[in-house]
């Protein structure tokens, strides 16, 4: 009886760590989609409520610095993956330079000012990534490779309507997922990101990939040309 009782008590304890899972993912990705497609000014106050939110949540469910990936153990080991991205990098500006889509700011001074905010935000998108939701879907779903499937096609989703990031950063995100879970160590998979991310940026004609803005921003780039994007694959 006592056996039993512990067993029935395991269960349960296992039931709601699975609820709480779930709505933790649901709040968070709703959050993330709302602010997606909603427009100014309404859009920067409610980017603020689902940061706070994912704090919030990372914090009640702490998994520890090791399993996030919040270390400098197998950095060097991982940072092959930045060298393949350098090599993907390389391979399309130079197609783009063939091209005469390159389209680079003058100077290495002003490419930092424009790109050092999109390098921290690639920090963020691999934390939201590999920490928040592939941690999750991994006490989920059977197996890590289907955790990996699912965070790498909800990253992708976010991605949409984009006809170019939304198809990259699905492939972007299973190799992510599946790197993370043999090196777990986020740094390099950052970095990495932040190489494909930059290169697309000036690589790609503004007019093609709307200037890497994804959801409302995305549909509504005629209308802003001339203005900042309103949601983009950069902060």
């Amino acid at each position: 009886m006592a056996e039993a009782g512990v067993s029935t008590c395991g269960s349960k304890s296992a039931e709601r760590s699975r609820r709480r899972d779930l709505a933790e993912l649901a709040i968070a990705y709703g959050l993330i989609l709302t602010v997606i497609w909603t427009p100014r000014p309404w859009q920067r106050l409610l980017w603020w409520v689902a940061a706070g939110a994912v704090v919030f949540l990372t914090c009640i469910s702490f998994d520890g610095v090791k399993a996030m990936g919040l270390r400098a153990t197998n950095f060097f080991r991982s940072l092959w993956v930045v060298g393949v991205a350098l090599a993907a990098a390389a391979g399309l500006v130079a197609v783009a330079a063939h091209l005469h889509t390159l389209h680079l700011p003058h100077g290495p001074v002003l490419f930092i000012g424009t790109y050092w905010r999109y390098a921290v935000w690639t920090f963020v998108q691999q934390f939201l990534m590999q920490c928040f939701f592939l941690s999750r879907l991994l006490r989920l779903l059977p197996g890590p490779k289907s955790a990996a499937l699912a965070t790498a096609i909800l990253f992708a989703l976010a991605h949409l309507p984009n006809p170019i990031l939304a198809p990259v950063t699905l492939l972007w995100g299973c190799a992510a997922c599946l790197l993370f879970l043999r090196y777990r160590n986020l740094y390099s998979l950052a970095m990495a990101h932040a190489i494909l991310g930059i290169s697309i940026a000036i690589a790609v004609p503004g007019p093609v990939d709307h200037n890497m803005r994804v959801g409302l921003g995305y549909l509504t780039y005629g209308h802003h040309a001339h203005h900042a994007p309103q949601v983009s694959a950069q902060p």
